[in-house]
């Protein structure tokens, strides 16, 4: 039954894609194909885990004493609540509840204070797919309440688990809140994307590479390149056609305008904080290659940023910049760069760009992220894994492991048989 709902909620989405995009760019600005982009990313989960919710399989094992059985069954956690961030105000709900309701689990969604209306639209269409009421349930609340709410959700002995994706600085505190009542947690938070371009590597493929997964959503996404390490046999050459690739195909506008691949950052602080990794970048030596600036369109727009001749020491490559800010960083060998690769606190995903098989082993393995993109700069997909390591959370999303993170192991010992 849980599946057939599930189903009817994903078909639903994709019949209403058009005005599920519509919202998502009304609301965070996003360009309206990306939105789509969006809409079919984020209806896939409840159709994989519609799938998945006929496969929560337990087992029998062979027990040590004839008279006994040994069953191991698996039993939705509880009421989950689930807390989502702006960037992708859909795909993130779907991912969490499409799970926990094929586990058999209730929800109750916080979604950004940015972005309430697709949270709410989800609702109406779970309602028409037959979701019983108490089921799929959204609270939405301002700026200035968000802290107090997710202190409830995280407190309240009613809430059995917790799925949070956003910021690690807030993810730490609401694990604080957790703890007090030993919920179970997933937590999707920051990342700090290496993207190593090795000399070995196809150059006009790495940059295409990098484009994609630099400047989707303006940058504004977890998963997002931050810091460009490229090898010095090839540096000059890719950040000349990287400036190149950046100046032709990229274009700032109005997220409903067709041609439109960079829509608005999301506020005027997120603004701000690429200009201070620019100014700062530049104060200790790094040059603008391209845009460094706001866009003419108004505040909220920003051009997309090209710097080379960073250092480690600069900010851009310390912290998370989540706008369209490319930090190229020239490096001299394999180790170098997956020492600076490495030097994050944080691990959510990283890329690299090699045509050598035995340095892709390698460096793969090697790389402390919860997902790695070998010559392929967008790896985010419903059968995969997602999630990080380090302080970039814990637990993954989706693929066959996700319906795992709503379920308790429970051993049931039959005896006197």
């Amino acid at each position: 039954e849980r599946s057939a709902r599930l189903r009817r909620w994903y078909e639903l989405m994709m019949e209403n894609k058009e005005e599920l995009a519509r919202i998502i760019t009304a609301e965070n600005g996003k360009p309206l194909k990306e939105a789509q982009g969006e809409i079919v990313y984020s209806a896939s989960f409840l159709e994989w885990f519609a799938e998945e919710a006929r496969r929560i399989y337990g087992d029998v094992i062979p027990a040590s004493a004839k008279d006994r059985r040994v069953l191991v069954l698996k039993q939705p956690v509880g009421v989950a609540a689930i807390i989502t961030p702006w960037n992708f105000p859909s795909a993130m709900i779907t991912r969490k509840v499409g799970a926990a309701l094929a586990a058999g689990c209730t929800v109750v969604v916080k979604p950004a204070e940015d972005t309430p209306l697709s949270a709410l639209a989800l609702g109406e269409l779970a309602n028409q797919a037959g979701i019983p009421a108490g089921v799929y349930n959204v609270v939405p609340c301002s700026r200035q309440q968000t802290a107090a709410v997710g202190e409830v959700l995280c407190t309240d002995p009613l809430v059995s688990k917790i799925s949070f994706t956003g910021s690690t600085a807030t993810g730490k505190i609401l694990l604080k809140h957790a703890a007090g009542t030993v919920k179970r947690v997933s937590m999707e938070l920051g990342g700090h994307a290496p993207f190593i371009v090795f000399d070995s590597a196809n150059v006009d493929r790495a940059v295409a590479g990098a484009l994609a997964s630099k400047y989707r959503n303006s940058g504004q996404t977890c998963v997002c390149t931050n810091r460009f390490l490229v090898q010095k046999g090839i540096h000059d050459e890719f950040v000349e056609k990287f400036a190149k690739a950046i100046e032709k195909e990229l274009h700032v506008g109005n997220g409903f305008d067709a041609k439109t691949t960079q829509g608005p950052l999301i506020n005027e602080k997120a603004v701000e904080k690429v200009e201070k990794h620019i100014k700062d970048a530049v104060s200790q030596g790094a040059s603008i290659v391209t845009g460094g600036k706001r866009h003419s369109l108004g505040k909220n727009f920003f051009e997309p940023t090209l710097l080379k001749n960073v250092t480690t020491k600069m900010l851009c490559t310390q912290e998370e910049t989540f706008g369209p800010l490319a930090p190229v960083i020239r490096f001299d060998t394999e180790a170098e760069a997956v020492a600076i690769a490495n030097a994050a606190n944080v691990g959510l995903a990283g890329y690299f760009y090699s045509q050598d098989p035995a340095q892709i082993w390698r460096v793969a393995e090697q790389l402390e992220v919860g997902m790695v993109g070998v010559n392929e700069g967008i790896i985010s997909s419903v059968e995969c894994p997602f999630g990080g390591v380090k302080e970039s959370g814990l637990g993954r999303e989706g693929s066959k492991y996700g319906i795992d993170e709503y379920l308790e192991i429970k051993y049931v010992c039959l005896g006197g048989l």
